[in-house]
């Protein structure tokens, strides 16, 4: 069985000022590595294989900072970077509103392509680890989507926010995944 633990990567300046980041390649801010060195100690007694991250640096970076007390492989996979908005990102909550309120944007990328990006990289995983436990850090609109593609999507409710450094738990019994737990935050500084 494959345990996958989701991270999703610390915060963001862009995260503070509610702008859509997207493919925008935005790093960590001052709390965001603090809570990737935080979000260490979640795994310390866990027995993890590996760290599979977004190519992005805001998740590589993360999974970096997590990795200098884990010490596991670190392995980039870009069917982990988030979902591109098009001419959306940059923009603030209210900005996307006021032009695009059917969050219809222009060049953004479809939840069709994104959840095939998903599917490939879920199939990576598991093979390179058909019975490990790996970490993966990555960004809220994957998660998101990955949640919808779960054979128990109905647990996780669509509207929840999901906490920059949260951890979420899916495995795969029998060729499929399933959602364990979303957004654990205890580890996390207040």
């Amino acid at each position: 069985m494959t345990k996958i633990y989701i991270v999703r990567h610390g915060e963001t300046d862009w995260n503070c000022e509610g702008r859509l980041q997207g493919g925008t390649d935005t790093t960590l801010n001052d709390r965001g590595k603090q809570q990737a060195i935080v979000c260490s100690n979640y795994f310390k007694d866990l027995n993890c294989d590996a760290i599979f991250s977004s190519t992005l640096q805001r998740a590589m970076l993360t999974a970096t900072l997590m990795n200098e007390s884990l010490k596991l492989s670190l392995i980039p996979l870009t069917e982990f970077a988030e979902r591109t908005f098009g001419v959306a990102e940059g923009m603030t909550y209210e900005e996307r509103v006021q032009m695009y309120p059917n969050k219809d944007y222009p060049n953004q990328e479809t939840i069709e392509q994104l959840k095939n990006r998903i599917s490939i990289g879920l199939k990576k995983i598991k093979t390179q680890y058909p019975d490990g436990n790996v970490i993966l850090v990555t960004h809220g609109a994957v998660i998101h989507t990955l949640f919808t593609m779960v054979e128990n999507a109905e647990i996780f409710p669509q509207s929840a926010q999901l906490s920059n450094g949260g951890v979420s738990i899916i495995t795969n019994h029998h060729g499929k995944w399933w959602l364990d737990k979303y957004n654990q935050i205890k580890h996390l500084p207040k």
